[in-house]
Order: C-alpha cells, then structure tokens, then sequence
C-alpha cells in the first residue's frame, strides 16, 4: 500500500516538474510574463486535454494532430494568445476551433462566457466532455463552421481563431464590440503573423502584428479571392 502510495505521488511530482519546466522553458521566454497567466497554466491541468495517444507530449513545444487536419497549438502559443488578448472578466468571448477545449477552458477563467464553434462532430463532443470533467461551466460549445465568426450571440467582446486564415473575412468586423478585440493568425504557410485587431469605433479599427508563426490552417477558411483585409 505504501509503496503504490509513494508510486502515484512519484508520478505527480514528475507532473508537476514538468509543467513548472514547459512554464519556465518554454512559455516564460516567449514573452509570456503576465502572472496571472503563468498561474492559471498551473491551474488548467493540459494534460487532462491532450487526446490519449499524445498524453507524453502534454508538455512539449509541439504541436499535436487532431481528427480533420487541425492540431492542439504548442503551449506557448496557446498561453501567449491567451495573454495577449486581455479578456476580462465581464466579457463574452468566441472562440473559433474548439478542438479539445484547453483554450476555451484557460479562457473561460478569465472571461463571463465562452462561445466555442467546432466544425468537427468528435472533436466538440470530446471538448465539452473534457471541459465538464474540469468543472469548467461557462462555455457553450457550439457545432458549426466558423471561419466567418458566428452570428448567434454577436457581437462579441473578444473573438480568438485558433488556427490560421489565409485572410481575415469582413464579416468577423462586425461581430465584436467597440472596444472589443480580435485575434487571428493570419496568412498561409510558411508566412503568418498573429495580429490583434481592436475596435475602435463603428468604423474605425486598429491592427497590431503581435508575432510570426506557422500553424495549421482552420478547417473551411475563406480563400482570400473572396475577402479583402
């Protein structure tokens, strides 16, 4: 018995070292400095949202595939998204990508509420199953193609893509706030920059390019001959 004991603790603290590493290698150097943010890293458990088969990469700077051709994005850039959108507690969210609901879930601790799109049948059934089982009740996750933004709900106060967009579609402007932020990967591979996109006023928007990167693309984006940006 005490043996066991001691093999079920073992295993906690080698969990624990390496989150407290992939926080301290991985997401601190990537200019992911807000407190809160690292705390709540320690919080939200990613390894109870990694699919099964990648349980050994939970804390690894890499990405992991998931059903449809999207991936979990690397913990980096998951917490540097996070940060760099600012949600604050009064705020309503969209998240487009569900995937497997660690996003929604670190955002859904900073916000009022969580609207999360996902195209794939699997993949929202296995997020909302994951969000319940870490007592995260503040996000709805929504079945559909959100590559436009979602109207049900808008406008929003934040919306986060959570893979790429060869362009950002007009549409997605007039689903968020004055006030209110977008952030979105934008571009194809291998040249994409996160940008942040504020709401200034009925008209009026401002773009800041964040950082580049190269994820995979969201499923059913608009191709850029539709759309201007």
């Amino acid at each position: 018995m005490t043996d066991s004991y001691s093999f079920t603790e073992s295993i906690k603290m080698n969990i624990e070292q390496a989150r407290f590493n992939m926080i301290e290698q991985q997401i601190r150097p990537w200019d992911v400095l807000d407190t809160d943010i690292l705390d709540l890293l320690m919080v939200v458990k990613r390894e109870n949202f990694v699919p099964e088969a990648y349980k050994a990469l939970a804390f690894v700077d890499t990405s992991i595939p998931l059903p449809g051709g999207g991936a979990m994005l690397t913990p980096k850039l998951e917490a540097r998204i996070v940060q760099d959108v600012q949600v604050k507690k009064h705020e309503n969210v969209l998240l487009v990508g569900a995937g497997t609901g660690y996003v929604a879930a670190l955002l859904a601790h900073r916000a009022r509420h969580v609207t999360a799109v996902e195209i794939d049948p699997a993949l929202k059934a296995q997020a909302e199953k994951n969000l319940a089982a870490n007592g995260i009740s503040n996000v709805t996750v929504e079945l559909g193609n959100g590559a436009q933004g979602w109207t049900n709900g808008a406008p929003f106060d934040v919306i986060v893509f959570s893979g790429a967009l060869p362009v950002l579609p007009e549409a997605v402007l007039q689903q968020i706030k004055v006030g209110g932020r977008i952030l979105a990967i934008i571009g194809e591979s291998p040249v994409m920059s996160a940008h942040l996109i504020t709401r200034t006023g009925e008209n009026g928007y401002d773009t800041k390019k964040l950082f580049e990167t190269d994820v995979p693309p969201l499923a059913a984006a608009v191709t850029p001959s539709h759309f201007t940006f």
